[in-house]
């Protein structure tokens, strides 16, 4: 062979690409295409049950659940007054309100026990008779830095007990008492929905539903507040 033929052999050559090279590179750009979809799609499915283990389990770790020293029945007890939930719960002559009642007034007619309830006896036996108040958990319980009035909202607003409290007058026993492991703090005052959402008005005794109804009471009266007529932080807050 001429040195034109080796020559034009040899650019022939060159300029033919390499096909084993070609499927080498194809072969792997698939390989890192898969690789990537399938971390993809690993981390999509990892996410997806931390969300939703987060979403039953965090809750649980949260907050720890006790019982109240006694169970009451709230039906029973307003079938034998008069004045329903106003009998137990009502403003004092100086503004202040009577929540939990304390025993002096549950010793009018549970000086002794009545009938067979074994919760009546505990508390005839164990708080009455030794005089000790009981120590009941507070749903409601509001950091120490609120002020709240109850005589502004039932006087002044008109508002009912069910708007904060719900249909508690209707419960045949106590509901256990959710504490939030943090800040001490009752779970009926976030709410039993994780994401904050709400159905009722009672559902949450939050900052932002005080606002809502707040504003709410605002816009119809073009006041900001219906007990200073200003829109100030002192109105909620010491």
């Amino acid at each position: 062979m001429s040195n034109a033929d080796e020559k034009a052999h040899r650019v022939s050559t060159e300029a033919v690409p390499s096909t084993t090279g070609s499927s080498s590179h194809k072969s792997a750009n698939e390989n890192e295409s898969s690789s990537g979809g399938f971390t993809l799609l690993f981390f999509i499915v990892g996410f997806t049950l931390s969300m939703v283990a987060g979403w039953v389990t965090f809750p649980k770790l949260l907050y720890s659940k006790k019982n109240q020293p006694i169970n009451f029945n709230h039906v029973l007890h307003v079938e034998m007054v008069d004045d329903g939930c106003n009998s137990c719960h009502y403003l004092n002559k100086d503004g202040s309100f009577t929540g939990i009642p304390k025993n002096d007034m549950c010793i009018e007619c549970h000086e002794e026990v009545q009938g067979e309830s074994k919760d009546e006896a505990i508390f005839v036996e164990e708080y009455v008779l030794k005089e000790r108040e009981v120590p009941w958990y507070v749903y409601s319980r509001q950091p120490d830095c609120v002020f709240f009035s109850h005589a502004a909202h039932i006087k002044g607003a008109k508002l009912d007990c069910v708007t904060c409290h719900g249909h508690i007058g209707e419960s045949e026993s106590t509901q256990p008492y959710e504490q939030n492991r943090i800040t001490g703090y009752s779970r009926n005052i976030w709410g039993k929905n994780i994401a904050g959402l709400k159905k009722n008005s009672w559902d949450r005794m939050k900052m932002d539903d005080c606002t809502e109804c707040h504003a709410r009471t605002a816009a119809l009266k073009h006041a900001s507040s219906v007990q200073t007529q200003k829109d100030a932080c002192f109105v909620c807050h010491k």
